[in-house]
C-alpha cells in the first residue's frame, strides 16, 4: 500500500468553467448533459446534482457558476488512503470551499474560480501542479 503523503502527486486544473445544478430526484437527465472533459449525474434520495461545463447550461437552470477543476493526474490505486484529507485539509486552512467528485481513476476538486490562485497556492508545497490553462 502507497501511501500519499510520501508520493508527490501531481494536479492538472482542467481547461474550462463548470457549474453545479441541483434538480429534484425523479429528473432525468436532461438533453443538454453530455460527455466532456468533466462531467458528472449523481442522484440520491433528496435530488439529481448536475457538474457540467458552464457553456452546456441553459440559463434558466437552477446553478452554482464559475467553478474551475483540478485533478489528481491518475489513475490512483483503490488502496491509496488519505489523498483527498490530504488536499482538503490546506485548502480548508485557507478558508477556501471545495467539491470534491471521485472517479474510478482520480479524485477532483472544483474551487471557484476566483480562488484558483490561493488554491495553487495552498497546493503547492504537497503537490506538482500544471499550469492553468
Amino acid at each position: 500500500m502507497s501511501n500519499p503523503v510520501t508520493t508527490k502527486l501531481t494536479l492538472e486544473w482542467l481547461p474550462e468553467s463548470y457549474a453545479i445544478c441541483q434538480f429534484p430526484p425523479d429528473t432525468p437527465l436532461p438533453s443538454w448533459f453530455a460527455p466532456s472533459a468533466l462531467s458528472s449525474a449523481s442522484y440520491t434520495q433528496n435530488e439529481l446534482s448536475i457538474v457540467a461545463p458552464d457553456t452546456h447550461i441553459p440559463s434558466d437552470v437552477n446553478a452554482e457558476r464559475g467553478w474551475r477543476a483540478i485533478a489528481i493526474v491518475g489513475p490512483l490505486a483503490f488502496s491509496l488512503v488519505g489523498i483527498m484529507a490530504s488536499l482538503l485539509k490546506p485548502l480548508a486552512d485557507a478558508e477556501i470551499s471545495v467539491l470534491a467528485l471521485s472517479t474510478y481513476d482520480t479524485d477532483i476538486l472544483l474551487v471557484r474560480e476566483l480562488d484558483m490562485e490561493r488554491a495553487t497556492n495552498a497546493l503547492s508545497p504537497l503537490v506538482d501542479i500544471k499550469p492553468k490553462i
